[in-house]
């Protein structure tokens, strides 16, 4: 993928997909960097392999729709500039769920879902030990 836009393969959507990521007894990973939670896997069953991720800003956090749809744009626009973190060939699903009570400025959404993507490349390349030559 060339540019920085975000293209419609980098979108996670399809509710056996999404359910899939959050079913009871699924296999997932769930890493936190306040004021955002990610929920990740690894589905190596499709087709296209690179990332896949949603946004979910629940009504409960934000009750005014142009607040929601404010933290989405935050969250995706730190994903689309971080998003050469985790590698391009990689089967992974990630969802981001808005933990925070209230607005949060952006610096706080880019440091959040840098910290996010850092920790789930370090679990999908574990470094090797010193002595594991």
């Amino acid at each position: 993928m060339t540019g920085n836009r975000l293209y419609k393969k980098e979108r996670l959507c399809g509710k056996t997909a999404i359910d899939a990521l959050f079913l009871p007894g699924s296999p997932r990973e769930s890493v936190m960097a306040y004021p955002w939670r990610a929920v990740w896997r690894v589905n190596d069953s499709r087709a296209v392999s690179n990332p896949r991720f949603l946004i979910s800003v629940p009504k409960k956090r934000l009750r005014h729709a142009v607040d929601r749809v404010l933290m989405r744009r935050r969250c995706r626009e730190a994903y689309r500039l971080s998003r050469n973190l985790i590698p391009a060939d990689c089967w992974v699903d990630i969802a981001f769920v808005y933990v925070g009570s209230g607005l949060t400025p952006y610096s706080d959404a880019e440091r959040s879902v840098v910290k996010i993507l850092t920790k789930i490349t370090s679990k999908l390349n574990p470094e090797p030990l010193d002595g594991d030559e």
